[in-house]
């Protein structure tokens, strides 16, 4: 017998520890880090980053020197050019080689210019991966509280779930007894299954609000997924809310969205200078050396001249110097920096519309939040006093001086209220916490 006990307590022991094992607690701080790391956006803003690297390094490497090479092989019928220059009736294999390089002198500033372009156009890009990366953030938070949100309605629905199955309980027995009306009894257990179903109703928005945190996770489907549930601090009347003023100032300085316009702008105004480069001379240096071998080339008393011999008497070398004058290019460079000039105006509406937009989203936060703080302090004193009013008809309901609908109404404004009290709790939360991250603070729960 002992031995039975001792075996089902191992039993259960080993269930009990596998369940923990399999249930995978996620916090916010995890949630983040690996989005970050997983996440198929910031992977593909990776990606363009390297992209402009190595674009950039290309436009560095062409002030280098070109080198290029070149062989041709020739069969000639008919009348030739010979070796004593003049022309004959043979048939003839020739091969040519050769060895040129062109090294670029001036070229209107364009490449100095393209390459200032392009590191800030490289700048840009980084930017825009930590946008990627802060929208990321914020969407986790945002739906990480959503869970947080809908763990605290599903206890709330429990707790009222269980007083009204004390209370059925209890009225169960003065009907037995006599005391009480039978249709007293109905009424409640009425009330119990609008409550198990408004309990199932929130346990279905705790698996949708997991669900869409593992689908910004990338994780695919999993029963096992749940987050962990930090220490929040109690909110007071008297919490502190930053002014939107302060918090655009430091935004304006730390927000990626802002860099990235603006690095573009200053971008344009380069893509403009190579426009106007183009109106300019561009000279270049060149170098070459040819050299070829004709198999029916005699000397002078017919012999067969020699591979190597014709390779050292036919080798031709050169250098220059060359000049492009841009005279008339069918308008194309006038519009260019037409087309140049309208992209720098499109570049500064941009940077203006994205500094009005985080204007918009600042201000839009504290609003939000003041809003959600003036909510909560009023929803704090509704519930105090619903949880009053609910107790004192649950008295009287005891005793039969109210009847079910009086009670069930009272204990459904409770309920409402409590809600309410949690919506405006992480609705303050989230918008607090929004603030704190335009102003360059990491989210932590």
């Amino acid at each position: 017998m002992i031995r039975t006990i001792f075996t089902i307590t191992y039993l259960l022991f080993v269930a009990l520890f596998a369940s923990l094992q399999a249930q995978e607690i996620w916090s916010l701080e995890k949630c983040v880090n690996y989005a970050l790391d997983n996440n198929i956006k910031i992977k593909q803003g990776v990606i363009t980053t390297q992209y402009q690297q190595n674009q950039l390094k290309q436009t560095k490497f062409s002030r280098l020197p070109s080198l290029s090479g070149q062989m041709s092989q020739n069969l000639n019928f008919g009348r030739s050019l010979t070796y004593d220059n003049t022309y004959k009736d043979i048939n003839s294999s020739q091969t040519d080689f050769g060895v040129g390089t062109n090294v670029p002198v001036f070229q209107g500033f364009a490449i100095t210019n393209n390459i200032t372009k392009l590191e800030l156009d490289l700048q840009a890009s980084i930017e825009d991966l930590a946008k990627a990366k802060s929208d990321i953030s914020v969407n986790i938070a945002s739906t990480f509280l959503e869970i947080l949100f809908a763990k605290d309605l599903v206890k709330v629905s429990e707790d009222q779930l269980q007083v009204t199955y004390l209370q059925i309980k209890q009225i169960t027995e003065k009907v037995e007894a006599g005391s009480l009306a039978k249709g007293s009894l109905l009424e409640i257990e009425a009330q119990a299954a609008g409550e198990e179903l408004s309990l199932v109703n929130a346990k279905n928005q705790l698996q949708l609000a997991k669900l869409r945190l593992t689908q910004l996770l990338e994780l695919g489907l999993t029963d096992n997924f749940d987050v962990e549930v930090p220490t929040i601090p109690e909110i007071s009347a008297q919490a502190s809310i930053v002014s939107s003023g302060e918090v655009y100032k430091s935004a304006l300085l730390t927000r990626p969205e802002i860099k990235g316009a603006d690095l573009r702008y200053q971008s344009s105004q380069y893509q403009l200078k190579m426009a106007k480069g183009a109106l300019y001379p561009s000279v270049s240096l060149y170098a070459n050396i040819y050299d070829s071998y004709n198999n029916k080339y005699k000397d002078v008393n017919g012999a067969d001249i020699s591979f190597s011999k014709q390779l050292k008497n036919n080798q031709r070398k050169g250098v220059g110097l060359q000049m492009n004058i841009p005279i008339f290019t069918r308008f194309q460079n006038k519009l260019q920096i037409d087309n140049s000039r309208l992209d720098v105006l499109n570049k500064e509406l941009e940077l203006e519309s994205a500094r009005k937009l985080l204007r918009s989203d600042i201000e839009t936060a504290q609003t939000t939040a003041i809003a959600a703080l003036n909510r909560f302090i009023s929803n704090q004193k509704a519930v105090s006093s619903m949880q009053e009013a609910f107790r004192y008809s649950e008295e009287k309901f005891g005793v039969g001086l109210v009847n079910a609908v009086e009670y069930n109404t009272a204990k459904s404004k409770l309920a409402k209220s409590q809600s309410d009290l949690l919506q405006a709790k992480y609705e303050f939360i989230f918008r607090t916490k929004i603030l704190d991250f335009y102003r360059g603070l990491p989210i932590t729960l």
